[in-house]
């Protein structure tokens, strides 16, 4: 069952993304694959990234690697000793006045896409898929100093933002505001090409280049994104009867949202 929705589906941004990311990345290096023969090939990058979940995203994120365990040892009591005297009294604990929330510190793995020259290796272009760890502290200074790195190095930099919470890597007033953006720098130059990508519109086609002088080749983004929603059943999961996860949408946003969803008998 296909998506709703015509380009990002919002409801994707939430418990899921994990999944989403891992699912979209492995989808773009199979669609790519027969494309690069047969100088260049497509491979998958697993890198970690310290991460701190705000307490407000901790229902939206799916932990796996992370466990709480509860200890099975009984309660401490004071030691009555040999003699078996009389117990020491001991003071009452004061209760905290008040629960705040905290941060949740942890280690995240990531996947990117390289495109690889098959003689020697060498990066050609990275395809990297932003998650929250990369638009908030202290993934969002780690991502921008690995984009500075490979820009030095000559590699062309394809970026998809398709999350709207968060801060984006790229500042600065000449770029467009739009609930997502896909963006292109090109090895060696000084301007970037860039997709802004409004919650009704389709996903774009992209270009992804290669060495000179051989073509881009075509990255199909709407064609991935609906094969891993149908091979991943998302539609047997996604709530849509609730609202998108945060951030909230505008109210003409939110008005179309339902609309949509209505229309294709998701909501009554």
């Amino acid at each position: 069952m296909p998506s709703p929705f015509p380009g990002m589906d919002p409801y994707l941004e939430g418990y899921l993304w994990r999944d989403v990311h891992n699912r979209l990345a492995t989808q773009i290096s199979r669609q790519l694959g027969p494309l690069l023969q047969p100088r260049y090939v497509a491979r998958l990058e697993i890198y970690t990234v310290g991460d701190q979940i705000p307490a407000s995203e901790l229902g939206l994120v799916f932990l796996p690697d992370v466990e709480v365990l509860r200890s099975s040892l009984p309660p401490s009591t004071p030691d009555s000793g040999a003699s078996g005297a009389s117990l020491v009294s001991t003071p009452a604990m004061t209760p905290p006045a008040t629960l705040v929330p905290v941060t949740l510190p942890l280690q995240v793995r990531l996947v990117s896409v390289q495109i690889r020259d098959i003689v020697g290796n060498e990066l050609i272009t990275a395809i990297e898929i932003l998650s929250p760890t990369n638009k908030r502290e202290p993934g969002l200074t780690a991502h921008r100093q690995k984009r500075d790195e490979l820009m030095m190095a000559g590699v062309h930099l394809l970026e998809i933002d398709l999350i709207r919470r968060g801060t984006r890597p790229w500042m600065g007033k000449q770029w467009p505001e739009a609930p997502y953006i896909v963006s292109l720098i090109r090895r060696r130059r000084a301007q970037a090409e860039v997709w802004p990508v409004g919650l009704r519109d389709r996903l774009p086609v992209l270009p992804v280049p290669l060495r000179a002088p051989d073509l881009d080749v075509p990255l199909d983004l709407p064609t991935a994104l609906a094969t891993i929603y149908d091979e991943a059943y998302y539609a047997t999961t996604l709530d849509y009867t609730a609202p998108p996860p945060e951030p909230p949408l505008s109210e003409a946003d939110a008005r179309w949202v339902d609309e949509v969803l209505r229309q294709s008998g998701w909501r009554k």
